[in-house]
């Protein structure tokens, strides 16, 4: 079994896009199961458009900051490892931004549990309608929009995603607001496709009134069938969104609802660590990391772009591309394919993925013998004049498939063209280890290294 791959060249600020072509017949039942499973994090990763339970405690009295609590679950196999690394990217119907409102709350800080699918992505609760219809969302700062699936969805096999998650149903809310104007996102697979509507949303804690979202009415591949979110919630800049709709966080920073433009994640690597993770909306916690937090301008004013100013192996320098941006939207490293076919090289790994993956080389990820993983060379990125390292066991993902433990790189290959690339996707595996400030007031993003809180 294989997932196919192709390139594509799009305009800016879209990603290259592609994602799994074909499964090979021949292939066993049960790993064509498994690369279903794991093709959510190629439709996540490089996220972009062409237009485009909750209280907890106070951090401090001023700014009001309102949190996002990412619960961990139990450690499961890393399937999302597997993924075909092809970015998803989207083509949407130009239109006018749409006015919103925020409707005033207590004030008080709030909390919505998040969860990590196979701690690979981290998602969440947002709430859409009167009264609230739940929804797990990705909170993805590689895109822009709001989408959710719709009770209208087309159904048939074809259309398995729509069948197996949530569905806003808008007959069912009374604060519903039609609107119908068309969108559609682009896949190598397929498209999905749908319409814009507006409704309350509620996040953290916050209400937001006359929301502008879409409702996706169907759903290329199975990748979507097998993930546990139902959709994605934007948290890019807002060139990268649908029609110039502004995003909702920006809406909310707007109304007064949030006192300052900044948001953090706080992504944990304990399997049995609670709270799996955090997001915090206003600002920061210094309570999940060590140190100073170090910051780099962002260049580009559409995904979280920053100069990078190298890469080294081993304390030694290896070619890279002269930018990187910070999404959660991506599980894993992502590179240009020379690359990281020169990474690769210098660590000794097989070309064709080698015996050790229960799947080969699948979509250009590569087997690394488990017992090798603790010996391999650091992997580091500079940035902003700091260098940020990552030991073998961050990069290597480990994953029990099958009754069997295997390992893999947590580093793929895609080429991105101009004028957002060349460029580095640095996702979970490096932003799990750096707690990540997100400055929309500073236009910039902040490291430090992660800690887990104390217990209270």
């Amino acid at each position: 079994m294989q997932l196919g791959a192709s390139s594509t060249t799009l305009r800016e600020p879209l990603i290259a896009a592609s994602a799994e072509n074909s499964i090979r017949a021949r292939a066993p039942c049960a790993v064509a199961a498994l690369i279903a499973a794991t093709a959510s994090v190629a439709l996540l990763l490089g996220y972009a458009t062409e237009l485009g339970s909750y209280p907890t405690d106070v951090v401090s009295d001023a700014p009001r900051l309102h949190r996002i609590s990412l619960r961990k679950l139990a450690r499961t196999p890393r399937l999302e490892a597997l993924a075909s690394p092809q970015a998803a990217a989207r083509s949407w119907a130009p239109d006018a931004a749409i006015a919103t409102t925020t409707l005033a709350t207590d004030g008080a800080p709030a909390a919505v549990t998040l969860r990590d699918f196979q701690d690979a992505q981290y998602y969440g609760s947002i709430g859409l309608g009167t009264p609230p219809q739940e929804f797990q969302v990705v909170f993805d700062t590689g895109s822009a929009n709001l989408w959710v699936p719709s009770a209208k969805c087309k159904f048939g096999l074809e259309n398995l995603p729509c069948l197996l998650h949530s569905k806003y149903e808008s007959r069912k809310s009374s604060t519903y607001e039609s609107d119908g104007r068309p969108f559609a996102i682009r896949y190598g697979s397929g498209s999905m496709s749908g319409f814009i509507s507006h409704d309350i949303l509620t996040v953290g804690g916050l209400t937001l009134a006359n929301a502008s979202f879409a409702e996706a009415t169907s759903e290329p591949g199975l990748a979507f069938a097998i993930s546990k979110f139902d959709g994605i919630f934007g948290m890019a800049y807002p060139p990268l969104s649908v029609g110039q709709i502004p995003p909702i966080f920006q809406q909310l920073v707007a109304a007064g609802a949030i006192d300052r433009a900044v948001f953090s994640f706080y992504l944990s690597k304990d399997p049995d660590g609670e709270p799996g993770g955090e997001l915090l909306l206003g600002g920061v916690d210094d309570k999940y990391y060590d140190g100073d937090l170090h910051y780099a301008p962002v260049t580009r004013k559409a995904y979280w772009q920053f100069e990078l100013g190298g890469i080294t192996l081993g304390g030694h320098k290896v070619k890279a591309a002269p930018s990187a941006i910070a999404d959660t939207g991506t599980s894993l490293l992502v590179g240009p394919t020379d690359e990281v076919k020169a990474l690769v090289a210098k660590l000794g790994l097989d070309s064709d993925g080698g015996a050790q993956s229960p799947v080969g080389a699948l979509g250009g990820q590569h087997a690394v013998p488990c017992e090798k993983a603790a010996s391999l060379p650091p992997l580091a990125f500079e940035i902003n004049g700091k260098t940020f390292e990552l030991s073998g066991e961050e990069y290597v993902l480990r994953m029990e498939l099958f009754g069997e433990t295997s390992c893999l790189l947590g580093i793929l290959a895609l080429d991105i063209p101009k004028p957002a690339g060349p460029l580095w996707i640095l996702g979970d595996v490096f932003l799990s280890k750096y707690y990540t400030v997100f400055d929309f007031e500073e236009d910039r993003v902040g490291f430090a290294t992660a800690k887990r809180p104390a217990a209270s």
